[in-house]
């Protein structure tokens, strides 16, 4: 079982890295790609948005198509959140209009040999799984075309929320491969196999309505004339997260992840472990002093 460490200490090679990958972006406006170069950009959310962290996809002349600088830089992004104990939520959003991610860079890969087209998948299943396994909430927010890899990258992540105009699908089959960075298996998670299968292979491309019905979205928005609904959405979900306990919401994750892999008393094991983690903290007691107080708790992470 995954371990909740509540104390860890930002490495100086970290504090490098992700003073690099911070770069300003709105929280309520579209970055001009033209602003800036870099491929992933991390925003850090201050004010009472502090704990919110922002990751934006920013590679518009491939509609963030998964090419090897962006691949890299993601990696490199997810380490920095991984490794910052302060952040308590994750947004990932695109920063290109109508774009959430449209998969491989097809281009790219067809100048691979076999070896070096199998690395790259390898490296961006393992990608996935450590977005997956981010001890902080994950929200990915569609706001728009979310397609084999893209979608991939949404059903890495906690929670998904899109527009209706949103378009998403596993269409790999349609180019003769199946998805590799962990959509056969995340999917059946998500909507139940037979109609995963169905999915993946018919590669049927759905829109947000059809999407919630399955119950691939936590939640479906219309598109509002900024074209960031699904991001506001999936803001207003964090801002939901942010005042509670964040050792609780960061053991809840584990145990949650975790008991889906094994059998009921198993998970029931697993639950009680991860219970037994918080009995001693400080954010308890805070939780409860406050209740019987009538004001609102002020959580440290401790």
């Amino acid at each position: 079982m995954a371990t909740v460490v509540t104390n860890i200490r930002l490495t100086p090679m970290f504090r490098s890295v992700c003073a690099t990958a911070i770069r300003a972006l709105s929280t309520n406006a579209m970055l001009n790609p033209k602003d800036d170069t870099k491929e992933v950009i991390l925003k850090y959310l201050d004010g009472k948005d502090n704990g919110i962290v922002v990751l934006g996809l920013n590679r518009p002349a491939s509609r963030n198509a998964f090419g090897r600088t962006l691949v890299n830089q993601l990696s490199e992004a997810v380490s920095c959140i991984k490794e910052d104990t302060k952040l308590r939520v994750l947004i990932i959003r695109s920063l290109v209009p109508k774009i959430f991610c449209a998969g491989a860079d097809l281009r790219e890969r067809l100048k691979m040999d076999n070896s070096e087209a199998s690395k790259f998948v390898s490296s961006l299943q393992n990608i996935m799984n450590n977005i997956e396994s981010l001890p902080t909430p994950v929200i990915s927010a569609i706001d728009g075309i979310a397609l084999g890899g893209g979608l991939e990258l949404a059903l890495a992540s906690d929670i998904r929320v899109a527009t209706l105009e949103a378009k998403m699908g596993l269409v790999e089959t349609k180019l003769a491969i199946i998805p590799g960075a962990g959509g056969t298996q995340r999917l059946p998670r998500i909507v139940g196999p037979a109609k995963a299968k169905e999915l993946i292979y018919t590669a049927r491309v759905l829109d947000g309505k059809d999407a919630m019905k399955i119950g691939l979205l936590n939640e479906v928005v219309p598109q509002n004339k900024d074209g960031d609904a699904a991001y506001q959405a999936a803001l207003s979900i964090a801002r939901e997260i942010l005042p509670n306990g964040p050792i609780g919401v960061k053991v809840a994750k584990v145990a949650i992840s975790n008991g889906l892999e094994v059998p009921i008393a198993d998970g029931l094991e697993i639950e009680r472990q991860c219970y037994s983690q918080i009995v001693d903290t400080k954010d308890r007691i805070e939780g409860l002093t406050a209740f019987v107080s009538k004001r609102v708790p002020v959580y440290q992470g401790m």
